[in-house]
């Protein structure tokens, strides 16, 4: 039988793979750990207009002189941070919020911590925790709620009389105001970009899934025994469309624009379905070898076609490479004798064909900044941040740190959440601020005193920062550091600035860490725990296809199962699981594999039934 998977197309370009595969080999093993790399998160455009934004408030400081239009730049930048994800009308309230919050944080700050020493002391705790349980309340407000806390503890750091703190404030106010200005109306970028790297990002690792069966060949599936990565396409494509989900959440209040996006999740999870019965059909050797190539090379032909149509400028002309791609599918379905094959290849084809109806909206934009109800965890963590900062403050009293407000912004941004995601972005603000400070103290010893240099290399790392702040955030604290710690020298002059970063950052990342390990720890069940859910969830997925349950409720506990793999994959590799490791729980690990096997299980046997029928 000829393999119509294998023929050229002669009448468009030449569609090549996405160039970043070693990055995403890495982002797979990273991800199993806790720690995100998503290198198609990467926005040029947004570092180019970060670097303006902060560029300009930079050059009028060292121009004038005036070290207080310091606070000009890091609001500047700190406003470009706050730019998240969302529809123009959520974003500009958000930024809104910020801009006004922030001014009014950066005077109170400042001004009441000059009251009476130590005032600091008190007050740092005190606005962070009220600064937390305001944002809350608003959907979506955690990113905001940081930078608020940020601006809070850096504002009692400097402690000013009230003509200064207004001073302080306005520069903060100008600078806050020119990002503001230079994101929705100066340089805006189309708000749906994230979704649309977002879409890609799928896409590619579902390219990556197929093209890992292809260059099996004849050869055994590494998946055949349990081994440290083992899943690891199924559980990279899963989390890569939960990130699409969740970013489609946030867009819920957007009446346009939304349908491709929605489309491209539909036919992600049905190809990933797919994908993942023609996995568990090469673990096991299901049919022949050659049938099981040729559909695993017509999804990768497929894949690429609807990457190739997807990158063509609207309008220039009808896209042609998926339709091709899928005629090649439906007439290798036609002679292909296997009905797992078969059903695969057939379910591919319909998940590009069946449309999908838009979501309903929601009524208004400005329902996102209503207040909602208070959740006990959200008091909790602000309880945390509180105790976090207090232990900061106290060793900043005991070991005389120069700049205790760095060690105050470490606690609240890497205090984000439980112990897992608190672990894991205490070691990476760690390691990012050492390798950043000795960066920094590197360029500083070669660039000397000459201010120019220095700016335009200030103002490139503002860039790089903003450009990789959603790619990984080791990376981002690396010219996070390296920026604050060149305008500091700057603007501030003084010794050791790149160590005190350095040393300020470590003892607030430990003070976080400590604050989540003592203040309602939640280290999850135990690995075996999670293991035994995690096989009740695909026990669960595998009865819903023997039970001929409809197709939507086979999608749910579908998407369940891997979300309760992942949780005990990851389990093994966290902080927990490090914990459990110690008490000889790796003992259990090899029930992971039995969680992937019930899933390609379950995958197989729906498919194999649409292969049944395919005549019918």
């Amino acid at each position: 039988m000829p393999d119509p998977a294998l023929a050229p197309l002669p009448t468009l370009p030449v569609m090549r793979r996405h160039p970043d595969s070693m990055l995403r080999w890495a982002a797979r093993r990273l991800e199993l750990r806790s720690f995100g790399l998503v290198p198609e998160h990467f926005d040029l455009a947004e570092g180019l207009r970060a670097a303006l934004a902060v560029g300009a408030p930079l050059t009028l400081a060292l121009a004038s002189g005036l070290a207080v239009l310091g606070w000009s730049v890091f609001a500047a930048f700190w406003t470009c941070l706050c730019d998240a994800p969302a529809p123009d009308a959520v974003r500009r309230r958000m930024l809104g919020t910020f801009l006004g919050a922030g001014t009014a944080m950066a005077f109170a700050g400042s001004a009441l911590a000059a009251l009476w020493p130590m005032a600091g002391l008190l007050l740092g705790p005190i606005l962070v925790f009220a600064v937390l349980l305001a944002c809350g309340r608003i959907a979506y407000g955690g990113l905001l709620g940081t930078l608020l806390g940020v601006v809070a503890v850096v504002a009692v750091g400097f402690p000013q009389g009230l003509h200064l703190a207004g001073a302080q404030a306005l520069a903060f106010l100008a600078g806050a105001t020119w990002a503001y200005l230079l994101i929705t109306l100066l340089w805006p970028i189309d708000a749906l970009r994230p979704l649309v790297r977002a879409s890609d990002a799928v896409i590619v690792r579902l390219l990556d899934m197929a093209e890992s069966l292809v260059s099996l060949g004849e050869g055994p599936h590494r998946d055949g025994a349990w081994h440290s990565e083992h899943a690891e396409h199924r559980r990279t494509v899963r989390l890569a469309v939960e990130r699409l989900r969740s970013l489609l959440d946030r867009y819920a209040v957007q009446t346009t624009g939304l349908t491709p996006h929605h489309q491209a999740l539909a036919t992600a999870e049905t190809l990933f379905g797919a994908l993942i019965a023609l996995d568990q059909g090469f673990i096991e050797q299901v049919g022949s070898a050659r049938e099981r190539l040729a559909v695993a090379r017509a999804c990768r032909t497929a894949l690429l076609a609807w990457m190739h149509d997807r990158a063509m400028p609207p309008g220039i002309a009808e896209p042609a490479a998926l339709p091709w791609a899928l005629r090649r599918m439906h007439a290798l379905a036609g002679g292909l004798r296997d009905d797992l094959c078969a059903g695969c290849t057939l379910a591919m084809a319909q998940a590009f064909a069946t449309p999908v109806p838009p979501a309903a909206p929601l009524p208004a934009a400005g329902g996102v900044l209503r207040a909602r109800p208070l959740s006990r965890a959200a008091v909790q963590q602000a309880l945390r941040q509180t105790a976090g900062l207090v232990a900061v403050y106290a060793a900043a009293l005991t070991f005389g740190l120069g700049y205790p407000y760095w060690a105050a912004m470490a606690v609240v941004v890497v205090l984000q959440g439980g112990v897992r995601v608190t672990w894991a972005r205490c070691l990476e603000r760690i390691l990012g601020s050492v390798l950043g400070g000795l960066f920094a103290s590197a360029l500083l010893l070669l660039g000397g005193a000459e201010t120019v240099p220095l700016a335009c290399l200030a103002t490139l790392l503002a860039g790089v920062a903003i450009a990789l702040r959603a790619v990984n955030y080791t990376v981002f604290v690396v010219f996070l550091t390296m920026l604050f710690v060149i305008v500091t020298a700057m603007l501030h002059p003084g010794e050791g600035i790149a160590a005190a970063r350095m040393i300020d950052n470590v003892i607030g990342s430990l003070a976080a860490l400590l604050a989540v390990f003592l203040l309602w720890p939640d280290f999850g069940a135990s690995l075996p725990g999670r293991i035994a859910e995690g096989i009740a969830a695909n026990r669960a997925y595998f009865d819903a296809v023997s039970a001929a349950r409809p197709f939507a409720e086979i999608e749910t506990v579908r998407r369940a199962a891997g979300l309760a793999s992942i949780e005990a994959e990851t389990a093994l590799h966290d902080l927990g699981g490090l914990i459990n490791r110690t008490r000889g729980a790796m003992a259990h690990a090899q029930g992971l594999g039995t969680l992937r096997m019930l899933a390609g299980a379950a995958a197989m046997a729906w498919h194999r039934r649409l292969g049944e029928n395919r005549g019918i």
